[in-house]
């Protein structure tokens, strides 16, 4: 058995799931709706608020899907009920972030504003003007859009400088030394 595919899913009170003829997994929840196409050979059965999925062999491919759709699900049940989000940290001389509706307008040393738009369900919040948090229930889109905005500035080892995760740990170079 696959030590992921088969864990159970507790669904908690005000979240639906429901699965239709073609294994097209809806999630319904207090912070919006989610779905996903379900490979054909993994079913799903719910009974009292838990959701258990199934493989049909023991075979290398089956094992592989048996774990990931368990994860993909298990995630659209926990972004209907808490969310996702990723914090990033702006490092630099005169970096700064702003929130304008639904876009992210980026002042990162270029000679031009970088801006994003959120895509549906996904939010950005700036504290304060090194700081954007960006929110929602699909995790990954949530994982994607912070990797975009990363990538506009990559933090760099010598200084520092640049956008990255706040729990990120930069690991720093010597800079040159003097050879006489």
């Amino acid at each position: 058995m696959s030590r992921i595919g088969k864990l159970p899913i507790t669904v908690p009170q005000g979240v639906t799931v429901t699965v239709d003829d073609n294994n097209q997994v809806v999630v319904k929840g207090p912070k919006g709706t989610l779905s996903q196409q379900v490979n054909k050979d993994i079913t799903l059965s719910q009974d009292a608020g838990v959701l258990h999925l199934n493989r049909p062999s023991d075979s290398k491919p089956h094992k592989a899907l048996h774990g990931l759709y368990r994860s993909l699900v298990h995630n659209m049940v926990v972004g209907v009920t808490d969310g996702f989000s990723k914090t990033l940290l702006l490092v630099g001389t005169g970096y700064r972030a702003q929130v304008e509706g639904k876009k992210l307008t980026l002042f990162v040393g270029y000679s031009h504003p970088v801006v994003f738009e959120a895509p549906e369900d996904t939010t950005f919040e700036t504290p304060n003007a090194t700081t954007v948090i960006v929110k929602g229930i699909n995790k990954q889109v949530v994982g994607a859009l912070a990797a975009d905005i990363r990538a506009t500035r990559p933090p760099e080892p010598y200084l520092g400088k640049g956008i990255k995760y706040h729990d990120e740990r930069i690991r720093r170079k010597e800079g040159k030394t003097g050879s006489k």
